[in-house]
């Protein structure tokens, strides 16, 4: 609250989104949030954890003024699908692209930095929570920052603005349908 006003001060920027939950959309979500920010003269930058460089929303955000997207593994599976080699390259391999994406953040003054899975890549184990909480409260405070990925933890929530739910009712997933390019993929 600002001293004496008995108002909370309202921050316009600089506040914390998650999508969270078990159903699609989170990743789609936060990439429609980036393309509006854009649109208003934003500079973004997006990172994807655990996703190769060829989603198909890349291949349109690259082409969009204002949206950087840092690169990540060429080739990149489920971490149920990693042995216990691959997990403990992959520790290594995000904790230093963390660090990477969130000082160029800092450092070229980005209005909206997107981590996305960020939140999935802590649950398998990939990534220690306390780098990202760390930045969270270290980060400066007009960027805008969004979060995806199931089953953020308390810290996590405490620390956002936001945190949406996106529940699934019901999923072709289920009746065996594979993951589809241009709509899943």
């Amino acid at each position: 609250m600002k001293k004496g006003s008995g108002k909370m001060a309202i921050k316009t920027t600089g506040l914390v989104h998650i999508y969270c939950g078990d159903g699609k959309g989170k990743t789609t979500t936060g990439m429609g949030l980036c393309v509006r920010a854009a649109g208003y003269g934003y500079r973004v930058l997006i990172y994807q954890f655990m996703k190769n460089n060829r989603t198909s929303e890349r291949k349109v955000l690259e082409k969009v003024e204002n949206i950087t997207i840092v690169d990540g593994l060429e080739e990149e599976k489920f971490s149920f699908q990693m042995t216990e080699e691959e997990k403990r390259e992959r520790r290594l391999f995000y904790a230093q692209q963390l660090k990477t994406v969130t000082e160029k953040a800092c450092r070229e003054q980005f209005d909206v930095l997107f981590l996305d899975e960020v939140i999935y890549t802590i649950q398998a184990g990939l990534l220690d929570e306390a780098l990202v909480l760390e930045f969270l409260d270290n980060k400066p405070e007009k960027l805008e920052v969004i979060l995806t990925g199931q089953g953020p933890d308390e810290a996590l929530l405490e620390r956002a603005d936001y945190v949406s739910e996106i529940c699934m009712r019901k999923h072709p997933f289920q009746k065996g349908q594979p993951a589809r390019d241009g709509i899943e993929r």
